[in-house]
């Protein structure tokens, strides 16, 4: 009875979110604190019982349960254990479950570390999450339930899928959902503003951080997915433009917009506007993403259902959220206002610029997502739209973006001198140049498009210290270096730290792409290939177990200049009744340099097809992703956002005698 433990547990979650969701906006218009209070106690009651449902579903699992469909689908009895738990959320069920999980733990972060906030703002954030919660619970018990029993149940289940069974599955979805789902945050504190009419820099300064860090998250989800298919899907890229891919990345540029968006506002009360169509319109990016991921009109390694109703159910629900928010900002539209005024080059006329490029870059990765879907849905036909079309729209439109990440933090607010800044950032700039032009000969030949990506790197890097430099000789502060730099906010060095990352990552992408070598070639036992000034020798073949697959293991030795470097297995493993092998290449590492080893297809008993790359500074994109991160969350963590907002004396006996006053009637 343990899985109808769970079932119940979902159920009564969805009455409790229907509770979050309804007294604390009633509450909130009609000045009712009792009501208001209620989503606080709703939103824990809601997690509580989610905790019990993942709890029952984890303990099926890990007791080979198969008497439910979704263990038997996605689990067998030679399944590892740490794999059995990340069949947890490895098929649709259960991760919509963890997504669940995740925005009742969100919620409960509102509740817990919001309590500055006004309490009837707080009450209108809570009842929007509750709205949000109250939907995909019903999408779950109606349409995509983890817990239907099989009757009789089987032996033995189906298993999880190989591309899965990866110490990836243990992190990527994790990070990639609570970055998906935290931007509901940054949607519900939109709403929570216009239904409020407080569209101001208090609510900005509130939206801020919740919203930074969703986006950290999503920034790690990214990486590590760009991670797992660099060393699990076996050909050697680190990003494919894969449909499912764009899904994740398109929200994070829109999401990347919208917290510099919110600097503004917070800063300046400019913006108001554009940054409430940016939450909503990432959060709304974010339920397509689930979309097309979950309605069968994508064939992709990453998605993860193929039932059209659950597909139809998630539309119209996304439908529902952008028409419904929409609508609202329409009739709230005239009361925003129109902000601080700042002239045509200042910090805001740049940090807008760089929004709208960000916005067209994501618009036109989405047109290449969904146009083929289009046609296919109109029956004009089936087309492919892959590497060349993203590359050649995106980077174009990223790259002004990039060379505004070094002017815009050295503007001024309001109003700023072009030749001002051209005389502050000019060294920053010639040492960038100089750099774009030394490097491409340093790896070995000159590269028009590699000068132009470490041009861009370089600037990057050069004007932020060129900025840091500048705010330390201009301080105040009394005393030595270190007293002024600790004068320095966190978000500012949080600024810094991440634009360097996407510098770091720009260097790492732009390397890689110009100078990595690739080798296709049949190899037997003895047979040896050069690439990248490395020598790759087949010394074995052998065949090996695992704890629930076979493999056929090559034995690589590799020299450099007759001397030895390293040994490499890549295998190629066939997991149970799967028909189709799984390659597993073999990678080593290193912070200059990976090289990589794959088998292709058997061609013959003792003969294979290999892949083999040399893979120059490949690992500084991933270093470049990882400063992003790190850089937001210390920006998280800046004193101000900790810092309550004074209320008036007798505001919350105001709204105790209001309740009491309602409850008398």
């Amino acid at each position: 009875m343990i899985p109808e433990i769970g079932h119940f547990a979902l159920i009564l979650a969805l009455a409790l979110a229907l509770a979050q969701s309804v007294f604390p906006l009633l509450g909130a218009a009609r000045g009712n604190l009792v009501w208001m209070r209620v989503g606080r106690t709703a939103a824990l009651g809601q997690f509580l019982f989610i905790v019990v449902a993942i709890g029952t579903l984890t303990y099926a699992f890990i007791n080979r349960d198969f008497s439910l469909l979704y263990v038997a689908s996605n689990s067998n009895s030679t399944l590892p254990l740490e794999f059995r738990i990340a069949a947890v959320w490895g098929g649709h069920e259960g991760s919509l479950l963890m997504w669940v999980l995740i925005l009742a733990g969100w919620t409960v972060a509102i509740t817990r570390f919001s309590r500055h906030m006004p309490e009837d703002f707080t009450a209108r954030v809570v009842g929007v999450m509750g709205l949000i919660s109250a939907g995909f619970l019903a999408f779950l018990l109606f349409t995509s339930n983890p817990f239907m029993r099989l009757i009789p149940a089987p032996p033995d289940g189906r298993s999880l899928n190989p591309l899965l069974q990866d110490w990836g599955m243990l992190l990527h979805p994790p990070m990639l959902y609570m970055g998906y789902v935290g931007f509901s945050v940054a949607f519900a504190f939109a709403i929570a503003a216009l239904l409020s009419g407080r569209l101001d820099t208090a609510w900005a300064r509130w939206s801020r951080p919740w919203t930074t860090l969703a986006w950290v998250f999503l920034t790690l989800g990214v990486a590590f997915g760009s991670l797992w298919a660099y060393y699990e899907l076996g050909w050697g890229g680190w990003w494919f433009w894969d449909p499912v891919e764009n899904a994740s990345f398109i929200p994070w540029l829109v999401g990347t917009a919208l917290i510099h968006s919110l600097a503004v506002t917070e800063r300046r009360g400019a913006f108001k506007g554009w940054t409430v169509l940016l939450a909503i319109f990432t959060f709304s990016l974010s339920l397509l993403g689930t979309f097309l991921v979950r309605s069968g009109v994508l064939t992709s390694v990453h998605a993860f259902a193929t039932d059209p109703a659950r597909g139809t159910f998630v539309l119209i629900f996304l439908g529902i959220v952008v028409g419904g928010a929409l609508l609202l900002f329409a009739s709230r539209a005239h009361r925003i206002g129109l902000g601080g005024s700042f002239d045509p080059v200042s910090r805001e006329s740049m940090l807008l610029l760089n929004n709208v490029m960000l916005a067209v870059a994501a618009g036109s990765v989405l047109l290449g997502t969904l146009y083929p879907l289009v046609l296919d849905a109109l029956g004009a036909g089936k087309i492919s739209v892959g590497r060349p079309y993203f590359e050649t729209v995106f980077i174009p439109l990223m790259a002004p973006a990039m060379f505004l990440i070094g002017v815009g933090p050295m503007a001024q607010w309001k109003k700023a001198s072009l030749p001002n800044l051209a005389m502050r950032l000019r060294w920053a700039f010639a040492v960038g140049v100089v750099t774009a032009l030394l490097v491409p000969f340093a790896m070995g030949g000159w590269s028009t498009p590699v000068s132009l990506g470490i041009l861009l790197a370089a600037w990057i890097v050069t004007s932020s210290l060129a900025g840091l430099i500048e705010r330390l000789r201009l301080s105040p502060v009394p005393g030595g270096i270190l007293a002024k730099l600790g004068a320095n906010s966190r978000s500012y060095y949080g600024m810094q730290l991440a634009h360097i990352g996407v510098a770091v990552f720009i260097a790492g992408a732009t390397l890689v792409t110009g100078y990595e070598t690739e080798k296709d070639v049949r190899m037997s036992v003895g047979d040896s290939v050069e690439v990248g000034g490395y020598n790759f020798r087949l010394d074995r073949l052998s065949e090996v177990s695992g704890p629930n697959y076979i493999a056929s293991r090559g034995e690589v030795s590799v020299t450099r200049d007759g001397r030895a470097v390293t040994v490499m297995h890549p295998e190629k493993r066939t997991y149970g009744d799967k028909k189709n092998p799984m390659t597993e290449a073999a990678i080593d590492w290193g912070f200059v340099r990976d090289l990589y080893v794959a088998f292709g297809e058997r061609l013959n008993p003792t003969t294979w097809a290999v892949r083999v790359y040399h893979k120059p500074f490949v690992e500084l994109i991933w270093v470049g992703w990882l400063l992003m991160s790190l850089g937001g969350l210390l920006a998280v963590f800046d004193r101000r956002y900790r810092v309550a907002v004074r209320k008036p004396q007798h505001a919350s006996a105001s709204l105790l005698l209001d309740a009491g006053a309602a409850g008398a009637r």
